[in-house]
Parts: structure tokens; C-alpha cells; sequence
């Protein structure tokens, strides 16, 4: 056994004033059981825990130990304004003109931070193949609770099922991803045994079925849960976990693109058979085919081809799609 890090311990002037200014940085809060004058102040975060610490020494030099912030939906650059406009102060500017650097700056009490570029950013400069994360799972999956109709037992789009039925499918691929990078020993060659069926014949064999009497919105949540438990999973478990899909052994990422496709086709098939538009983010799109689809045409329209390498849409040129199976050994 090893040790875990729980939090990041730091000492200053007023424990639950740079916490609240820690908390703005991270998009988080002070916790609830520490209030202003408290000798300890903690903010929690999926991207970090800080532990605050009121001590009588005041910081002297430049810190041996400080924090790298990668900005999450902004650039380098405009995170950097952000925080000045939160308190940070300027201390140094390491930005090259190739676009590659950071910008040193620091908190209200002196304590060094640097900020580096995005994700996005940094892909592009280095030409690297942007992952699919947790994120883009839960971005996928609130797109369903957008749509106004009622009726939810018409035919989804060219599918077999009705839209309460593909729904129910879709949560139901959520959460065998999920399970399966569940266990100590993930299996290798075989899903985790739960049972399934159908309620009909021709219906999707699922494990996971939603009430009726909880009606649209209880099938949401059903699949909202789904979602989130993938998300958890893909978050936390160890990227070198390989579990057993029948496209080939499969690690955390794989798992997260697979629910993220399933999720924005079948919500393409809901999308029709409700009457509703559905065009989702051309970035996701590419970042799934590239992880699932690495054979995929890179010359058209990112959705058009996904939809084009799962059989719902034709490509100028090409022959349509009849079956297909993703990549979903780790590339």
C-alpha cells in the first residue's frame, strides 16, 4: 500500500480569506464548516483540495513549493485576466512569442501560482490528440433534458425502438461502461454479470429500466445518473485499467468515448423522432473519432461524419455505412 495526498496545506495571515480567494480560482466554495476567523479554512474541488492555515509567521521569500493552474474552458491568457480580476497580482510573464509559456502570478497573501496553457492549446501547438474526459460525458448527457415534448413512445429516428425505449438503452450503456472499470480485478474477458432482457420482443436488452409512473422526467434522471456514475468512474479510475468490451480490451478513456458517442447518436435518433434540432459540439465530435474512429474522413464536417461512421448519414462520395464497429483498444 501507498500514501494518497488528501490536501495541499498552506500557511498564512488569514486562513479563511485566501481560501475564499482559492475558492473563486477553482471554481468552488469554503467549506461549510469553516467560517471567517477560523484558525483552518478547507476548499474542496474535483480539480483540488486546499487546506488553509492561519500562522503568526508572515511568508518571507519565494515559495520552495507552488501550484501550476491549467485553465479548463479558457485559454491561457484569458484565465489570466480572470484571476487578476479575483486579487491575483502580476509577478512574472513568461509568455513566448510562439505561444508556448505561462504567467506567474500571486494570491492576496504572496503565494506564487503559474498558469499554463490549456488543453486545447497546448494540442495545438504540439499537434497531440486531444482525450476525451469526464466532462465531455456530462456535457453529453444534459442535452436530453433540453427537450420540451411529451411523447416520448414515438419512433426515434430510423431505430426500431421508441424514444423512451432508446433512452432507456442509452442509460443503460452508460452505466455498463461504468461498471465495468468498477471492480478491483476489471474482467478481462467477459462483462460484469448483471442481468438483462427486454420488456418486449424487439426492445433493447437492458439491465437498467426506467419507472413509468416517474414519466419523462424520472427517465431523465435514470439517465442523468447513468451519467454521472460513468463520469466518477472515468475520473477516477487509473488510466493502465483495461476492462473487457467486445470491440477489444478497453482503458478509462475508450469507456468515456464510447458513452459519449452512444449518447450523441441515440440522442440524434430522440432528436428526430421528437421533431427536435441536435448539433453537437464539432470539437467532442472530433476528439471521439479521432479515439474511436482513427479512419474516419478528417476532411468534412466533424458531426456529419460521426453520424456517417454509425450509419445515420451519407458522405458525398462514399458508400453509406451498413455496420460498423469503434476502435476501443487503447491508441
Amino acid at each position: 500500500m501507498t500514501s494518497l495526498v488528501q490536501h495541499i496545506t498552506i500557511d498564512c495571515a488569514d486562513a479563511y480569506e485566501l481560501a475564499g480567494f482559492w475558492a473563486e480560482v477553482l471554481g468552488s466554495s469554503v467549506s461549510d464548516e469553516d467560517e471567517p476567523g477560523d484558525p483552518e479554512a478547507l476548499v474542496e474541488s474535483p480539480r483540488g483540495t486546499l487546506l488553509f492555515v492561519t500562522v503568526p509567521e508572515s511568508k518571507r521569500s519565494k515559495n520552495r513549493v507552488h501550484l501550476d493552474l491549467r485553465p479548463d474552458g479558457r485559454t491561457r491568457d484569458e484565465e489570466v485576466e480572470r484571476l487578476l480580476a479575483v486579487g491575483a497580482t502580476p509577478v512574472g510573464d513568461h509568455r513566448k512569442p510562439n505561444g508556448r509559456g505561462w504567467v506567474t502570478l500571486a494570491d492576496p497573501e504572496g503565494n506564487e501560482f503559474c498558469v499554463e496553457l490549456s488543453a486545447p492549446e497546448r494540442a495545438a501547438l504540439t499537434g497531440a490528440r486531444l482525450p476525451v474526459t469526464a466532462d465531455d460525458v456530462t456535457l453529453a448527457v444534459d442535452t436530453l433534458a433540453k427537450s420540451p415534448a411529451e411523447d416520448w413512445r414515438v419512433p426515434a429516428g430510423g431505430l426500431t425502438w421508441d424514444c423512451w425505449e432508446t433512452v432507456e438503452h442509452l442509460s443503460d450503456d452508460l452505466f455498463a461502461y461504468a461498471v465495468q472499470l468498477g471492480p478491483r480485478r476489471p474482467p478481462q474477458d467477459r462483462e460484469v454479470p448483471y442481468r438483462y432482457g427486454s420488456e418486449r420482443e424487439g426492445g433493447p436488452g437492458n439491465s437498467i429500466f426506467a419507472n413509468p409512473e416517474a414519466g419523462v422526467p424520472g427517465l431523465l434522471q435514470t439517465l442523468e445518473a447513468s451519467g454521472a456514475l460513468l463520469t466518477a468512474m472515468v475520473r477516477t479510475a487509473s488510466p493502465d485499467v483495461r476492462s473487457h468490451h467486445v470491440s477489444g480490451l478497453s482503458d478509462p478513456e475508450g469507456f468515456a468515448a464510447m458513452g459519449i458517442v452512444e449518447t450523441l447518436v441515440h440522442t440524434h435518433d430522440v432528436a428526430t423522432g421528437l421533431s427536435s434540432s441536435w448539433t453537437p459540439p464539432q470539437d467532442l465530435c472530433d476528439r471521439v473519432l479521432a479515439r474511436l474512429f482513427p479512419d474516419a474522413p478528417d476532411d468534412e464536417d466533424r458531426w456529419t461524419v460521426l453520424l456517417w461512421s454509425t450509419g445515420r448519414a451519407d458522405l458525398p462520395g462514399r458508400a453509406r455505412v451498413t455496420s460498423w464497429m469503434w476502435h476501443g483498444a487503447p491508441l
